[in-house]
């Protein structure tokens, strides 16, 4: 499922991407230029992790120490290094085994075997889990949700790769069927909000066509992960593919290059992200940053071992070896033709050298004649300075115009600082009330976080102080708004705050206006309202105006 939504994703770049901003391009590309300047010091602080890692092996005289670190290092080596990452997770199987822990031993199993499938090793997979499922009725009512999980989640991913790769329709349906089954039984026995439920829930609704369940899945997921860190890269790697699906040109590359930022920057060799943007860019036209990005990406999957990344990136590299020869054609076709229009141009220059040799003998004529002129050219020159004086009277008006522009761009200025300061407090707000939530329950005082969780008081205050932050500053900005908004209505309609400094609903709906957000639905996002509330609001005060109703909102556009 997952391969074929991104082959339809291949399909699609070049009518998608055509809609989207050469300039903003440009700059994505700058920031990737340069986390790739960077990627050996990223490279360098993974490595001297994993060292911190492998001495603290050298420390451990137990085997449960042993089985944490190395799980540790497998955790690290997992984007960085695929031979050492299965090499530790085997080094775990061994100490599970040893310590009779068939809870660790089925789970470190089960994410070899995901290993192997990852990197285009499904025999050896297939093997391991098979390995497993000789003794599973034995150990199943052993293992814990977290091993079971894992153990379907693998025979999952196995057959979803093989389904992907066969080209027996039946052997297809078969994998496919199977895929089905372990992902049901996954989804059920892993905890909702672990990665692989949430890619799995995202995959599946992306493929019935529910884009809206889809985006909604992925806005759970991206809370449970920290912006730029490796689990981010992918969280926003699916984002691009729910924008791309939806024809959203602009938001899609940005995802896009936030999951191939957070892969360069976390040191992650296996990357989804990198050899996308590169097709991206060559449906784009931009075939030298395509062929830049794609070896990048290329030499990463080397260092990764992934046989699996290098088919992928194979027909992108062959694509774009077609485009370099085709476009190489045409730049010499060019230069011939360059050559003939210059030859052609030299003749002309020789014709052009002979009659201005011609022309000389005429000036002499022509001077008396210059003469004449320059008389002419006095008396236009006191009309000139006629025109001058209008000229200053343009300039008095433009400098008008340049002071209403520097007003607009203070009331800009006013907004976005008070905007990033309410997003800090906002941001503390949530941390302050993620703590409080951890702290509860760490309690178990479920029932009291329960009780907070129904109650909307939280929601009312924050709006309540979101309404007073907006209302403060727009009243700052514009002082007078309120009388001046009331002199255009009838008496009888006016409407007069209840406190100072406090704007009523009716007034925050054209102050919203004043700013420039006329469409009502925006209008009721930012009020909590619904749309026909807002117009109704909207026609009452429009009714009242003492001029043309029609007329209203734009006298509100200049108070």
């Amino acid at each position: 499922m997952k391969k074929l939504l991104l082959l339809f994703i291949f399909h699609t770049s070049l009518f998608t991407l055509q809609a989207f901003s050469q300039r903003n391009l440009t700059e994505y590309c700058q920031q990737i230029d340069e986390a790739i300047a960077h990627s050996q010091d990223y490279i360098a602080a993974r490595e001297q992790k994993i060292g911190q890692a492998r001495h603290a092996l050298t420390l451990e005289t137990t085997p449960r120490g042993k089985y944490q670190q190395n799980y540790q290092l497998y955790e690290l080596y997992k984007p960085f290094v695929s031979d050492s990452a299965m090499y530790f997770l085997r080094q775990c199987v061994s100490l599970a085994d040893g310590m009779d822990d068939p809870s660790s031993a089925v789970r470190c199993r089960s994410l070899l075997a995901i290993r192997c499938s990852n990197i285009g090793m499904y025999d050896e997979a297939l093997n391991i889990l098979d390995s497993i499922n000789s003794q599973f009725l034995i150990l199943n009512s052993q293992l814990d949700t977290l091993s079971l999980g894992t153990y379907y989640e693998a025979y999952n991913n196995v057959y979803s790769e093989l389904a992907y790769y066969t080209r027996l329709d039946n052997m297809h349906q078969y994998y496919n069927a199977q895929s089905l089954h372990y992902q049901q039984l996954m989804l059920a026995t892993l905890p909702a909000t672990s990665e692989s439920c949430f890619l799995r829930r995202e995959q599946r609704a992306q493929a019935e066509g529910k884009l809206d369940e889809a985006m909604k899945i992925n806005d759970e997921w991206m809370k449970t992960v920290e912006p730029g860190s490796h689990p981010y890269a992918l969280v926003a790697l699916y984002r691009y593919i729910e924008y791309k699906l939806r024809g959203d040109s602009a938001q899609m590359m940005h995802w896009l290059v936030e999951s191939v930022l957070a892969d360069i920057r976390n040191a992650s060799m296996d990357q989804g992200s990198m050899w996308e943007l590169a097709n991206e860019l060559m449906l784009n036209g931009d075939i030298d940053k395509a062929s830049s990005y794609i070896s990048f990406t290329s030499d990463c999957a080397n260092r990764y071992g992934s046989r699996q990344r290098n088919w992928q990136i194979a027909p992108l590299l062959a694509t774009i070896a077609k485009n370099y020869k085709a476009q190489s054609e045409r730049n010499t076709a060019q230069l011939w033709i360059a050559l003939v229009v210059i030859s052609i141009l030299l003749l002309l220059l020789l014709g052009v050298l002979l009659f201005l040799h011609r022309r000389n003998k005429q000036l002499a004529t022509a001077r008396n004649a210059l003469k004449e002129s320059n008389d002419e050219l006095a008396t236009a020159n006191k009309q000139l300075a006629s025109q001058t004086q209008e000229l200053s009277t343009l300039n008095a008006q433009l400098s008008t115009l340049n002071s209403q522009l520097s007003e607009s761009n203070r009331v800009k200025e006013e907004y976005i600082g008070r905007f990033m300061s309410l997003c800090s407090q906002y941001i503390d707000k949530l941390d302050n009330y993620r703590k409080m939530v951890n702290k509860k329950m760490k309690n178990k005082e479920l029932e009291e976080l329960f009780l907070m969780s129904k109650s909307t008081e939280l929601k009312e205050k924050e709006l309540e102080e979101l309404f007073l932050n907006f209302d403060s500053v727009f009243l700052h900005l514009f002082p007078n708004f309120v009388n001046d908004f009331n002199a255009l209505l009838q008496p009888e309609v006016r409407v007069q705050p209840k406190e100072d400094n406090r704007l009523t609903t009716e007034i925050r709906i054209f102050a919203l206006i004043r700013l420039g957000i006329e469409d009502s639905s925006k209008i009721a996002e930012f009020l909590h309202y619904s749309v026909n509330t807002i117009y109704n609001y909207r026609a009452r005060i429009k009714n009242g105006a003492i001029g043309n109703r029609e007329q209203f909102e734009r006298q509100i556009k200049t108070l």
